[in-house]
């Protein structure tokens, strides 16, 4: 523990963050093509009451007042995602000019009003043509579309966008469509994930090693999905699976993008199991040629680990995505580990663990292991919101991320370098399986699962607690 002193550095992002699919709407207009998730969504029963990102809550359309709203909260930065396919319909070749002028505009939009852009390059809207040309990710061919794809962003934007997402939550995209079949394209193949994963990698590496190759001016990064592991006590067995679980849950993509390596202990779990995947020495040069420049870390909670046997150990688990508080189970992988119940914090609603000390420790584990800049790509609580009176008490939200501001506060004092903080998210928006009912922005949109809303916009008490913390660079947090 140390001195209640705040530290964020005068130029600290203080941030927001938003995903194409989940807030633009427009998903035919203008000459946007499909995405394989507005060919998922139609599969009765994958998403909430059938909620899907036809309109979502329409910043194609209203994106000079969202931006307007963010300069009145004194946002420093937004990170967004382009659409794949709104820019390249068929993933490849003719550019769809209207689409891209779209990003044009709200990069200038941004610029204008004195907010910085970080844009990502992939959110996981693939376009359906890819999918359904070469099963996407399953093939190789994957890498040089991306690259085009990566390509056609940077010359667009140089000069403009100095800070760029390559891949985000690829852990995420892939495990949840490869393994649990919950997002597209909605496999469970331990095989073919982890196949997948690799070309997911090297598309990663091809991303970033391209814009150093165009000696692009900015700084480069995947966006990753970090939940640190503890031990459930000092059992060995627990502390062995809970190192195991940071091989398998972290170090399996965080190693491969900063050092372009797997750790050996994955390696032979996955030949031993005949899980083993194809990789050329093509393909170690080339994860070895595109260190990222910084690492985007979404933090939302830990997981407490403890051993799992090899005979009857738990498996795949239930997740929680109706928003009803305990409907969660135990998951694992037999012989490896298994996430248990943690004590000793509070869970949502969707039984994510409320850990703001687990963000300092997670800071403290990347920056002795890497040694990178780190940029809070994504931090948030989602919960239900209520409008009373024309206003939306939000006071759990503002608990929460002080909470957590705080944290990385005490990470930054300890040595760690943060680039800076964006939560997630700005606005309101659909998330992917629980539609509209799980809301985490400053600003609430009158948007529901009958996705028939007024759409309006409605700034939340957590609106005006984070304008206060950037104007005061967190001073107020003291």
């Amino acid at each position: 523990m140390s001195e209640n002193k705040i530290v964020f550095p005068e130029n600290f992002l203080w941030g927001s963050a938003s995903a194409a699919y989940q807030i633009e709407g427009a998903y035919d207009l203008d000459g946007k093509g499909p995405s394989i998730w507005d060919e998922f969504v139609k599969i009765p029963g994958k998403t909430f009451k059938g909620t899907n990102g036809e309109l979502a809550v329409d910043h194609y359309h209203r994106f000079k007042e969202d931006v307007a709203l963010m300069k009145e909260l004194g946002l420093k930065a937004y990170r967004f995602s382009v659409a794949w396919s709104r820019v390249l319909p068929n993933g490849r070749g003719t550019v769809n000019e209207a689409g891209l002028n779209f990003y044009k505009e709200l990069v200038d939009e941004l610029i204008e009003n004195g907010i910085e852009p970080v844009l990502t390059i992939y959110h996981w809207d693939l376009p359906l043509a890819l999918q359904e040309e070469y099963q996407g990710f399953e093939s190789r061919k994957i890498v040089d579309d991306f690259v085009e794809y990566s390509t056609l962003l940077f010359e667009t934007f140089r000069g403009k966008v100095k800070y760029w997402v390559s891949l985000n939550e690829q852990n995420i995209f892939t495990s949840h469509g490869y393994l649990m079949g919950t997002h597209p394209p909605g496999v469970q193949d331990p095989k073919r994930f982890y196949q997948v994963n690799h070309h997911a990698n090297l598309v990663n590496a091809a991303i970033i090693k391209k814009f150093h190759d165009l000696k692009m001016p900015g700084q480069i990064g995947p966006s990753f999905a970090y939940s640190p592991t503890y031990a459930i006590d000092a059992d060995p067995k627990n502390e062995l699976a809970q190192t195991n679980a940071e091989d398998f849950l972290a170090h399996n993509w965080l190693d491969v993008y900063v050092w372009g390596v797997y750790p050996k202990p994955v390696l032979k779990y996955l030949k031993d199991n005949g899980l083993d995947f194809e990789i050329t020495d093509a393909d170690r040069e080339l994860l070895k040629a595109a260190k990222p420049d910084f690492l985007g870390i979404n933090y939302y909670q830990t997981n407490t680990m403890a051993f799992n046997p090899l005979a009857g150990g738990v498996g795949a688990g239930v997740a929680n995505t109706s928003g009803e508080k305990g409907t969660s189970s135990e998951s694992g992988v037999p012989g490896l580990y298994k996430s248990v119940n943690n004590p000793f914090v509070e869970k949502t609603n969707w039984d994510w663990n409320i850990d703001p000390v687990g963000l300092q420790i997670g800071l403290r584990r990347l920056e002795s292991r890497y040694r990178l800049p780190i940029l809070i790509t994504e931090n948030g609580l989602g919960e239900y919101d209520k409008v009373e009176d024309g206003k939306v008490h939000d006071d759990y939200r503002i608990d929460y991320l002080q909470k957590h501001v705080l944290a990385i506060n005490e990470a930054i004092k300890e040595g760690v370098d943060v680039l800076g903080y964006c939560t997630w998210s700005f606005t309101d928006l659909l998330s992917w399986l629980n539609g509209y009912q799980k809301r985490y922005g400053f600003v609430y949109v009158d948007q529901d699962e009958t996705q028939e809303g007024t759409l309006n916009r409605l700034k939340k008490d957590s609106f005006y607690w984070y304008q206060k913390t950037i104007a005061e660079n967190g001073e107020n947090l003291k």
